[in-house]
């Protein structure tokens, strides 16, 4: 039963790290580049939660105001930074991800503050549902269900629309799917808006848990991010799902499993982990043929 209960935890975790690795695969799709700008998105949803919830507005309405800014914000970042260096060496837009997380933060630290400013989070998600000798946070159950359920959508949105064929074309290869007419701007800037709808769906339950906003607020969730799609196979969107899972659940079971004296090195022994998958498995868990930029 302990166990039951440790692998829901696991995957109420694994589903926020799986949908920021899939915003961040979806970017590497298309322009190869890993995104460590992503995180951002979060910073700002936790700053816009904050203003909101103090002003007195419902959870509800911030939950919609989160995915709202997150993807707006991600389209605006693609505008001012990363379209002035397509084209570029990778190093150029590796930089230039790091660029805007570093401007983002100062931005806050200057004009806002460097202190975490805390928020009011939802009773319930402290709640839990009994089901015999398990008890189920709700707040797991809800992130689960409606992980699934933007996996869902995106999955369709992917498979079945003019939009998605088009990502995934360019993600195979760019100039040829220019040649066949395909639309770059457009393309680019659905592939970001979709990445910040996904973080955005990621930050409020992340914020509902954490409830504080700060400068390097996203910071976190961005490695994380990262981390789930390296394990997964960078490239894979499936691998990004897969990989965001496999890390929630082994965090969990780790805490619960370690002796309380080294509960704290979890982060590190997660790291070994993930050092060892590389070693014996460099490509991830999931082998992409075609992830070289062209």
């Amino acid at each position: 039963m302990e166990l039951i209960q440790q692998i829901v935890d696991g995957l109420g975790r694994g589903s926020i790290y799986a949908l920021l690795a899939l915003g961040i695969a979806v970017i590497f799709g298309v322009m190869h580049m890993v995104n460590f700008a992503h995180g951002e998105l979060i910073t700002v949803s936790a700053y816009t939660s904050y203003w909101l919830l103090t002003s007195g507005f419902d959870w509800w309405y911030v939950a919609l105001a989160i995915i709202v800014v997150a993807a707006i914000s991600s389209v605006v970042i693609e505008f001012v930074a990363f379209r002035w260096v397509r084209g570029a060496p990778d190093f150029t837009m590796l930089m230039t991800s790091f660029g805007v997380h570093f401007l983002v933060q100062a931005l806050f630290v200057m004009y806002v503050s460097a202190n975490f400013r805390q928020f009011p989070r939802p009773d319930w998600i402290f709640n839990t549902w009994k089901i015999g000798a398990i008890n189920l946070e709700i707040y797991d159950l809800a992130v689960i269900a409606t992980t699934l359920i933007t996996l869902l959508g995106t999955y369709c949105l992917l498979q079945h629309t003019m939009f998605g064929i088009s990502l995934r074309a360019a993600a195979e290869d760019f100039d040829a799917a220019h040649l066949m007419g395909i639309r770059s701007n457009r393309v680019i800037r659905g592939a970001f808006f979709l990445s910040g709808l996904l973080a955005g769906v990621a930050a409020v339950f992340w914020l509902m848990r954490s409830g504080q906003a700060g400068p390097v607020a996203g910071l976190n969730p961005m490695l994380k991010g990262v981390l789930a799609a390296l394990i997964g196979g960078l490239g894979s969107l499936s691998g990004a799902v897969l990989g965001g899972f496999a890390l929630g659940l082994v965090e969990v079971l780790l805490i619960a499993r370690l002796p309380t004296e080294v509960v704290g090195l979890t982060d590190g022994i997660v790291f070994v982990l993930i050092a060892l998958l590389f070693v014996f498995r460099p490509q991830g868990l999931i082998t992409v043929h075609h992830v070289e930029r062209v």
